[in-house]
């Protein structure tokens, strides 16, 4: 049988593959990890100022697009990106404060819904009750109650 010398698609082993068209922005931070991959130590850990500069090109261009241009994992950059507080245009950057808990009052209708609630215990014992506008600690209540009963 003769080998056929006729391409059949795919590239040759070894060929490079094109690069997608790659914001220039991102194709300088992609050089700067390269430099870093070809002068660093075995297994030695990225530089801050890399992580750093490829969290705000991530914000700008994605995350999975900057870490496949970048060869960086997806997930420790996007872990990254969301330990990093947002900046809004309001506040300059490096003054961006960390988000305080703002707790919210339920909406009006929470409470003015409408259900049925079935508890059946191991023995057996069953509570079936239809509600109609009541709250959440209600509902609490009424099952400690048909719980503890049993004991």
């Amino acid at each position: 049988m003769a080998a056929s010398t006729e391409p059949c698609g795919g590239q040759p082993m070894g060929a490079k593959k094109k690069r997608r068209n790659v914001p220039a922005r991102l194709e300088r931070l992609r050089g700067r990890f390269e430099r870093w991959r070809r002068t660093r130590k075995v297994r030695g850990r990225i530089p801050e100022a890399l992580w750093t500069a490829a969290v705000k090109l991530a914000a700008e261009y994605g995350t999975h697009r900057t870490a496949r241009a970048l060869r960086v994992d997806y997930y420790a950059l996007k872990k990254r990106i969301e330990g990093t507080p947002a900046v809004t245009a309001s506040e300059p950057p490096g003054e961006a404060v960390g988000a305080a808990f703002l707790e919210l009052p339920p909406p009006a209708w929470a409470g003015c819904g409408e259900c049925t609630l079935e508890l059946e215990d191991a023995g057996g014992a069953r509570l079936r009750v239809h509600l109609k506008g009541f709250g959440a600690p209600d509902l609490a209540a009424l099952g400690r109650s048909f719980w503890q009963s049993e004991s």
